[in-house]
């Protein structure tokens, strides 16, 4: 009724934020609305609001709403990889996100559309944003769309697809990236410099740490370089017992690798954290010495456990004969019963 008046203005927008209708019917998943506006003259399909900058794809493109993405990409003008202002999202990107499988499809017919395009926020690629979300039909879809960069980091922290997937625990997303020959299952963030394994390892996600380790050419002792956590150490101190098993199985993981702030072993930090059962696993491989001290209290195993209270790791390090209970720290001159 109101379009057929010669005096109704189809596109004009708020005053707050500059939407227009179609922002709204798009937004609102209208199709018959958005048919509608699309057919009155004078429409602009790619006015963005002023708060954003989103457009109406935009907002259809993340609700999925495939009709109306549909309708917008074969009206002339429109484009296909306009980044909103606030975060620099296109519709890829909100739509990979999400889990809009049809409208990536859609997306990715086009040889228009940039599938590798970073938001301008935290540097997210597309597949970066599927895969922390764990959509592994998006995923695969990108990773045939020749061009796409597995291991594209965001800007941010410098984390890859499968740093992102490997600590959110998606398992399917990760064995998919890793029968690619281009990834590079070592790579390391930016901001902790730590691997995927390290971040699969710290969460306790064994499937993923198995997966990786089985991995020809992964590193089973990387550091990362904020504190020189080793996967072991991070194992250890959270208590994920069958990840420092699977760890200690191999002939190159080294157990008394220090980290680099206070020099702990993994020893030293399944004792101080009480994880009892932990610590009988590490002590049965013949390497690990239990009187290794750290390089900030000059503390052993016995010292930690002896501190915190944790009686069971006491007695379960007591029991060995080369454990020797009158070590003195360096820091205090302390012994374990002082």
């Amino acid at each position: 009724m109101l379009l057929e008046r010669v005096d109704v203005n189809p596109d004009q927008a708020e005053i707050d934020y500059g939407r227009t209708p179609l922002y709204w019917a798009a937004e609102e998943g209208n199709e018959g609305i958005v048919k509608m506006l699309l057919e009155r003259e004078g429409v602009n399909p790619n006015q963005a609001d002023t708060h954003c900058g989103r457009t109406p794809i935009s907002l259809a493109a993340e609700k999925g709403h495939e009709g109306i993405v549909k309708m917008l990409l074969e009206r002339e003008g429109v484009n296909p990889n306009q980044a909103d202002t606030y975060c620099g999202r296109t519709l890829i990107s909100l739509a990979a996100e999400r889990g809009h499988e049809g409208i990536v499809r859609m997306l990715l017919e086009r040889v228009d559309v940039n599938p590798n395009q970073a938001d301008t926020y935290y540097g997210h690629t597309p597949l970066c944003r599927a895969a922390e979300k764990g959509h592994e039909g998006i995923v695969k879809m990108l990773l045939e769309r020749e061009g796409v960069n597995p291991n594209q980091a965001d800007t941010h922290c410098g984390r890859t697809p499968i740093s992102l997937a490997a600590e959110r625990g998606h398992e399917g997303i990760v064995r998919m990236l890793l029968e690619r020959v281009d990834v590079n299952p070592n790579q390391a963030d930016t901001y902790y410099g730590r691997t995927p394994l390290c971040w699969a390892v710290e969460i306790g996600h064994e499937g993923i740490v198995k997966m990786l380790l089985e991995r020809e050419g992964v590193n089973p002792n990387q550091a990362d370089t904020h504190c020189g956590r080793t996967p072991i150490s991070l194992a250890a101190e959270r208590g994920h017992e069958g990840i420092v098993r699977m760890l200690l199985e191999r002939a190159d993981v080294n157990p008394n690798q220090a980290v680099t702030f206070y020099g702990q072993t993994a020893l030293s930090w399944a004792a101080g954290n009480g994880h009892a059962e932990v610590v009988k696993t590490l002590l049965e491989r013949a390497d690990v010495n239990p009187n290794q001290v750290d390089t900030y209290y000059g503390q052993t195993a016995l010292s930690l456990a002896a501190r915190s209270g944790h009686e069971r790791v006491v007695k379960i390090l007591l029991e060995r004969k080369d454990v020797n209970p009158g070590q003195v720290d360096t820091r205090y001159s302390r012994t374990p019963t002082q």
